[in-house]
């Protein structure tokens, strides 16, 4: 089953910094990366927000698409089961990156 997590808005957060809660009720801070459009389909890319003891270390990227809640019509964010389509957007996320350094 997938993971739903929701955005829980948090004013005292640092800019680019959101906190998601998972259907077990733990919450997590992630930094936001970017949003990217996959055949139709929007997709968040997010790192585990590391604090300065582990800025040496890279962080692993989180891949979840976007989909409305039905009964409250708010963004969630759903785990991708599908490793084709998690390289895919992750594929695109690299490009970015890479025509940003250039």
């Amino acid at each position: 089953m997938a993971d739903d997590f929701n955005n829980i808005p948090e004013e005292e957060l640092p800019e680019g910094i959101i906190e998601l809660t998972d259907e077990d009720g733990v919450t997590t801070q992630f930094e936001y990366l970017t949003t990217i459009d996959h055949e139709g389909e929007l997709y968040v890319v997010l790192m585990v927000a590391q604090d300065e003891e582990q800025d040496d270390e890279e962080g692993e990227v989180l891949i979840l698409k976007i989909e409305k809640d039905p009964e409250t019509d708010e963004d969630i964010y759903v785990s991708v089961d599908d490793d084709a389509i998690s390289q895919a957007v992750f594929d695109k996320f690299l490009a970015m990156m890479d025509e940003e350094d250039e």
